[in-house]
């Protein structure tokens, strides 16, 4: 049986950020339309779409976004 990989390993973007710099929320939210987002100390940083097929693909978008923050800001 292979082994799994670990979050760290699978996301390191969003390992680090929120190791080092803020937090993610996932799931529906009575106000906000999407369901992964993720915040520092001065606001949002990203906010995915409204729905995923699976939880893989939101955790992928998740990853993609917070890096492209990350990056365009020399973070």
């Amino acid at each position: 049986m292979p082994k799994s990989k670990t979050f760290e390993k699978q996301y390191p973007t969003i390992h680090r950020f929120v190791e080092e710099i803020g937090w993610i929320e996932i799931g529906e939210h009575e106000v906000i339309s999407s369901f992964v987002r993720a915040y520092d100390w001065g606001g949002t940083v990203y906010e995915g779409k409204d729905s995923y097929p699976s939880m893989e693909e939101a955790f992928q978008d998740l990853e993609a976004g917070i890096k492209a923050y990350l990056d365009e800001n020399g973070i």
